[in-house]
Order: C-alpha cells, then sequence, then structure tokens
C-alpha cells in the first residue's frame, strides 16, 4: 500500500504542509492590505503636520458647511433646507442640488464616534475622511485586480494605488470634495460588476446595484459607469462572448440601479430622461434579444431555430427603431441634444470654449500638458501599455473590462485634467497586472536555473500528479500508481475491471510524456540568469523612485491648502494667513444681513468662514447672475455702483497677489470675468480690453481696462509701497498709477 505522503502529495489542499503555506499566504496578503492601508492614510496626512487641521481649496467648505447643518439640524431638515445666504437674490434649495453621499457619510461617522463616546468635531472629521476612504479605495483595487490577474497583481495594484500623486491631489487631509469618497465608490462598483461576472452570483450583482447607487450620490461621474459597463456588455456580445453570468451582472444593476438613481433628488428624472443614459437602456435591450435568442436556440431544431431568428431579428430591429425614434424625439427639443454641458464638453474639447466660458474658466477642466502626465502617474505612464498586453494573455471578460476601461479613462484625461483622476485607478489596475507578471517570469526563470531547486525526478512525479487530477482520477488509482511492484496488497480485479484500469495505465504511460515536454518547455522559455536578476533590480529601483515621487508630491506638491499660502526663502517658511484673516475682518466687521460681491470662485469660503450672503458661489448654475457680476467688474466705477446697489451689495471682495506674488489673483482671471460678462450683455467686448490681441496692464494697456472697476479695486495705493507701482507677478510696472476712487471707499 502506498505511503501516506504520497496520497497528500497528490491532493495539495490535503497536505498538512501544503494546507499551513496557503494559510500563512492568507494571513500575510491580509498582513499587506492592512499595511498598504495604513500607508494610503499616513502619506495624506502631511498637510495637517505641517499646517493644521484644515478644510482645503473651495468646494470644500460648502460640504463642510453643509455638514455641519446636517449633524445640528438633522436629516429632514437638510432635505428640505433652502439656503438664503447663497446667490442672493435668488438662493438655493440644498437637498435638491447637491450629491449627498460625502455629506452623508462623514455625518454618519460623526454620528457613530459620538455614540462610542468619542468627541471629535465635525471639521475633524471632514479633514480626515478622504484619508480614510483611500485606504478603502486601495483595499477595493486589490478585490477588483485579484479578480482579473490573481492576488499578486491585485497587491501591487493597491499599492501603487495607495501613493499615485494623481488621487493624493484630491484625497488629501482636509480635501473634503466629493471625490473623497467617490473614487471609492468607482472601484468599488467595477470590483464588484467583475465579481459578479466571474461568479454569475445574483448577491454580487445585488452589491453592484448597491455600490452604483453609492457613487450616483457621491459624485455626478457616476455616468462613466453607466456608460462603461454597457460598452463592455456590448463588446462581449459582439465578440461572442455572451453568457447567463454577463446578463446576471449587467441587468439586475441597470433595473436596481436606475430606480436607485433617480430616488436621489439632484438626479431625479434625469437617470432616465438624459442622454448619457441611453447607451445603457439600448444595450439592456440587446442583451435580452441575445437571451432570448440563445434560449430559442436551445428548444427548436435547426432549421425552426432560423426561421424563429429571422422572426426575432425583425421584431427586434423593429423595436429598436420605436426607441431610437421616441429618444430622438425627446432630445429634439433640447439644443444640446439632451446632453450637459460638462459631458459635450469631454465629447468635444472644443465645446466649452466656445458655448461655455463659465466651464472653459475653471482651470481643472483644461486639457492637461505631457508633464502632467509624469507629475501624476509617474512610472505608471510606462508600465501601462505593459499591462495592456498582459491583459491579453489570455483575454477574458475580466481583462477585456480593463482594457476598455484603461483607454476610456486615457482619452477623456486628455481632455480634462481633472479626469486624471479617473485614470490613476485604471493606470495602477494595469501597471500592477504588469509588474506581477513580469515578476513571476522573472523569478521562475531564476528558479528553473539554480541548481537543486527542482530536480527532474521531481518535476515528473509533479507533473504525473497533475496530470491525474486533470484527467479526474480517483484516489485509489493514485495509490495504485504509486505502489512498489511485488508490494501491492490490493485484491484481484474483476475482468469488467482489467480492460479500464488498463486503458487508464496505458493513459497515464501517454500522458506522462506530455508532462515532462510541458516542463522541458517552460525550461527552455525561461530567461537568462543574469538578465532576470537584473531585470528584477530595475523593476526594485523603478518603484523605489515612484515611491521618492509620490512622497514628494504629498509632502511639497498637494499638501499646501489653498486658503494659507507659504514659500521658502533661505530654508525658512514663510506662511501668509492672509485668506483666513480677511473672512475673520468680514465676520467681524460687517453685519449679518450684508451683502458681500466677489467672483464666483470665493463664494463658497465667504458663506462658510465669514457667514456672510453672497451673489455668486462655486456653483455656478446661473450664468446671467455670473454675467452680472463679471459685467460690472468689467465696467466703469459708476456703471458697476449701479449695479451692485440694485443687488443690495454693500462690500466688494477682490484677492490681490501683485505685492507678494500670488498669480492666482483676481488680475489673472479678470479676462475671463469679461468673457463670461460678455457672453450675456454684448456691450462688454473682450477686444476691447486688449492692445493688439495682448493682455496688458502697464502704460500700453488700453482706457477700458485702465478705467474698469477691477483695475481700480486691484490696483488703488498701490503705487504707495514702493513708489514705482511694480507687479511682481505680471513683472512690469503699472499703467496707471495715480486715481481716486469716486464711488467705492477702502474699508481699513
Amino acid at each position: 500500500m502506498a505511503p501516506p505522503e504520497a496520497s497528500t502529495a497528490a491532493f495539495p489542499n490535503l497536505n498538512p504542509t501544503n494546507t499551513l503555506r496557503h494559510a500563512f499566504g492568507d494571513v500575510l496578503s491580509y498582513f499587506l492590505l492592512l499595511l498598504i492601508g495604513l500607508l494610503a492614510f499616513s502619506i495624506r496626512i502631511f498637510s495637517v503636520i505641517k499646517f493644521e487641521s484644515v478644510i482645503h481649496e473651495f468646494d470644500p467648505y460648502f460640504n463642510y458647511r453643509v455638514t455641519k447643518f446636517l449633524t445640528k439640524q438633522g436629516i429632514y431638515e437638510f432635505w428640505n433646507w433652502f439656503d438664503d445666504q447663497t446667490w442672493y437674490p435668488l438662493g438655493r434649495v440644498i437637498g435638491g442640488t447637491v450629491y449627498p453621499g460625502l455629506t452623508l457619510t462623514a455625518g454618519t461617522i460623526w454620528w457613530l464616534l459620538n455614540s462610542l463616546n468619542i468627541s471629535l468635531s465635525v471639521e475633524t472629521v471632514c479633514v480626515f475622511t478622504a484619508p480614510i476612504f483611500s485606504a478603502l479605495a486601495s483595499w477595493a483595487t486589490y478585490l477588483l485586480t485579484k479578480e482579473v490577474k490573481g492576488g499578486g497583481a491585485g497587491l501591487t495594484a493597491a499599492f501603487l494605488l495607495a501613493m499615485v500623486p494623481s488621487y493624493i491631489s484630491r484625497s488629501v487631509a482636509g480635501s473634503y470634495d466629493n471625490e473623497a469618497v467617490a473614487i471609492f465608490a468607482l472601484i468599488f462598483t467595477f470590483g464588484l460588476y467583475i465579481k459578479t461576472l466571474n461568479t454569475g452570483s445574483l448577491f454580487y450583482a445585488t452589491l453592484n446595484a448597491l455600490a452604483y447607487f453609492y457613487m450616483v450620490c457621491s459624485w455626478g461621474g457616476y455616468t462613466f459607469i453607466i456608460n462603461l459597463i454597457p460598452m463592455h456588455v456590448l463588446l462581449c456580445v459582439i465578440t461572442g462572448r455572451y453568457s447567463s453570468r454577463l446578463y446576471i451582472a449587467y441587468a439586475p444593476l441597470v433595473v436596481l440601479g436606475t430606480l436607485l438613481a433617480a430616488s436621489v433628488p439632484v438626479v431625479g428624472f434625469n437617470a432616465v430622461m438624459t442622454s448619457e443614459h441611453f447607451a445603457s437602456f439600448l444595450v439592456f435591450i440587446i442583451i435580452h434579444v441575445v437571451a432570448f435568442a440563445y434560449y430559442i436556440k436551445g428548444i427548436l431544431s435547426p432549421k425552426m431555430f432560423k426561421v424563429a431568428m429571422t422572426l426575432v431579428v425583425s421584431v427586434g430591429l423593429a423595436v429598436c427603431c420605436a426607441v431610437i425614434a421616441v429618444l430622438i424625439a425627446l432630445v429634439a427639443s433640447s439644443p444640446t441634444k439632451g446632453w450637459s454641458g460638462r459631458s459635450l464638453s469631454l465629447l468635444d474639447p472644443t465645446y466649452a470654449s466656445k458655448y461655455i466660458p463659465i466651464i472653459a474658466s475653471v482651470s481643472e477642466h483644461q486639457p492637461p500638458t505631457w508633464p502632467s502626465y509624469f507629475m501624476d502617474i509617474n512610472v505608471l505612464a510606462f508600465l501601462v501599455p505593459a499591462g495592456i498586453i498582459a491583459c491579453f494573455l489570455p483575454l477574458s471578460d475580466a481583462s477585456s473590462f480593463v482594457v476598455l476601461y484603461i483607454a476610456t479613462s486615457a482619452y477623456f484625461s486628455g481632455v480634462m485634467v481633472r479626469l486624471m483622476l479617473v485614470l490613476a485607478p485604471a493606470a495602477c489596475i494595469t501597471s500592477g497586472i504588469a509588474l506581477s507578471e513580469a515578476f513571476d517570469v522573472f523569478t521562475r526563470s531564476i528558479k528553473f536555473q539554480l541548481p537543486g531547486v527542482l530536480s527532474n525526478a521531481e518535476v515528473d512525479v509533479k507533473m504525473l500528479y497533475l496530470s491525474i487530477l486533470e484527467a479526474g482520477e480517483t484516489s485509489s488509482t493514485i495509490v495504485e500508481a504509486q505502489n512498489v511492484p511485488g508490494k501491492s496488497e490490493k485484491p484481484e480485479d474483476t475482468s469488467k475491471d482489467r480492460p479500464s484500469r488498463k486503458k487508464k495505465k496505458e493513459r497515464e504511460h501517454e500522458e506522462k510524456p506530455s508532462t515532462k515536454a510541458k516542463a522541458e518547455k517552460k525550461r527552455l522559455l525561461a530567461l537568462p540568469l543574469a538578465a532576470s536578476v537584473i531585470a528584477l533590480l530595475l523593476i526594485v529601483f523603478l518603484g523605489s523612485f515612484y515611491v521618492r515621487h509620490c512622497v514628494w508630491a504629498a509632502a511639497e506638491a498637494y499638501s499646501a491648502p489653498s486658503v494659507v499660502l507659504s514659500y521658502r526663502s533661505h530654508g525658512r517658511l514663510h506662511v501668509f494667513d492672509d485668506f483666513r484673516e480677511a473672512y475673520a475682518w468680514l465676520r467681524h466687521n460687517t453685519d449679518v444681513n450684508d451683502k458681500v460681491a466677489s467672483w464666483w470662485d470665493y463664494g463658497y469660503q465667504t458663506t462658510a468662514m465669514a457667514n456672510r450672503t453672497v451673489i455668486v458661489d462655486n456653483n455656478t448654475w446661473n450664468n446671467t447672475h455670473i454675467a452680472t457680476v463679471g459685467t460690472a467688474m468689467s465696467s466703469t466705477e459708476r456703471v458697476a455702483w449701479e449695479i451692485f446697489h440694485s443687488l443690495d451689495v454693500k462690500y466688494v471682495f477682490v484677492i490681490f497677489g501683485g505685492l507678494i506674488g500670488y498669480p492666482s489673483d483676481d488680475i489673472n482671471k479678470f479676462l475671463w470675468m469679461v468673457r463670461i460678462g460678455g457672453g450675456v450683455f454684448p456691450h462688454i467686448k473682450e477686444a476691447d480690453y486688449l492692445r493688439d490681441g495682448s493682455y496688458q496692464i502697464d502704460s500700453k494697456a488700453t482706457p477700458t481696462m485702465l478705467n474698469c472697476l477691477m483695475y481700480k479695486l486691484s490696483y488703488y495705493r498701490f503705487v504707495e509701497i514702493d513708489g514705482k507701482g511694480f507687479d511682481k507677478v505680471r513683472q512690469t510696472e503699472i499703467g496707471k498709477k495715480y486715481f481716486k476712487l469716486t464711488h467705492f471707499e477702502e474699508v481699513r
């Protein structure tokens, strides 16, 4: 009888050593995931260490203000909140115009912590929400990539995402914006879709719809999901890869996901009425036609199937034509054919600059430069092509989705620099796959060439066991194969069993040479030992360079809050807190009912930090109202006073950086005020503010430019500082140095 180790060797899962090895591998994977989560969190708190726990940028201040209202007033008041401090005199219905996912998430975290007697302020919870969800996003990346190419690729991709600068830029501590939770929701939705696609489980399909619902609640970028997944489903159908698993992965998502999306107030009927969603419905019809075709193919004869297919195709085409006609009728009345302005800006990169200057004026809506890719994804830009090739070896439903994901996200990132954030997870996934495959090839090459690692006899025995297991042999056959001749204790075989056993033995001997050939083939495919070692060292060097760049980006490039300005001189850090001082002045020195006019960039911060009513803010939903402010800034002092007086404005807030060299001041943004104002009020012409097509503020500037309100408010008494009026941002002396204000007064 065969020794015990023979049977356990044939069945690795029964081998205690092998089982222990697998258990240790699982524990190690979980430990590495925990470290990756800690890394993702810790690398994002440089801003707190270097400055303080403070909210960054502009939009996060609005989200913080809404979260404070939610925690104080409750969910019911939040849904019905009419904010009369914004867009005066129009106001804004908050509950129906915000994506509530971020606010509800942070509010829930705050409530849970306080229920556990962990007393933290709402601001502290808001500051650290993004780093917490970056760890969750890394784990979601592991789950997605594991479904595509295994656990090794998943761990690598999770590590890359934890540190990728593009994601860090929107998820540092204090970056309390929608993307803080939306990127996790995006990756998690894709991961559950792939999981459902691989397993065909209705449970995971339901979870996928719920994850999509959370994404809809969190960010308007949910339309990327509801278009990318239908594209992948259509690709699978066209290439003949339809299966019941594909149907289960897609159909519940469209039905349940659309119903849930329509329940979000800011989306509502847009989930079924706008062009961004029509592709999902069209593919939903197509997949049902294909499913019905496969069903009748299984129950009809080939001849009847042809007749039935003719009927199905005819009816299907008629239904599709009717649906398309209805959709065309629905969108024909819309000047944008049912598409939103932001969506059209993605499909046509020139659309915003032609028709919607308010979108084109935002810096993050500009196309990226090539250095931006190296800054935001670094060496991943060179690994992505290798990852795409690895996805084709072999090509599966899951890997084809990754290829489609990286292709579409690369296009959109080229249109709008903000969407580098969507490209980053795809780049990390494909790069993780490439690094994992490369590491596997190089380590296997070294393993095959090191002496004493694996003898020929061991290879033969292991390959024999593998071939027997693949052939579906029973354990008794394996024991017989392991028995030593002359020591068999088996009973005599019956006459019926002898031929079958003889055939089995013959089959074993036939398969044995093939397994040897496979092992020999692997040896022949192995790379030279020296080349493999050098390649592994290069991968380590590449990884260290990536880590160094990511840490620098997190510590220096993306950790400084926009409300706190700083620069280094002679090794010392100089900090300008002018923004918060200005808002504090407004809060302490003006009446609570006073109205403050400024460019829309500063609206959210003025309401959140100064607690004063503003005319426009960063929501930018009313182009006419913004154009009115732009026209006032572009007009003469008297005309501007009349406009602001009609809006009951008492204070005009202007940002000027010419003294300290701050480039993002209102003079640099002024041409956008002119363009947006001129888009509504034709008497404002951009050419009147340009000299020979050039924007200038020096002695060559046009009279219209030198006499507009923005110029006067920015450069009022500026010459008294150095006697020359030298602007450090524009690197020139101003054109009009001595003038007085007739309708406005400088506050002290």
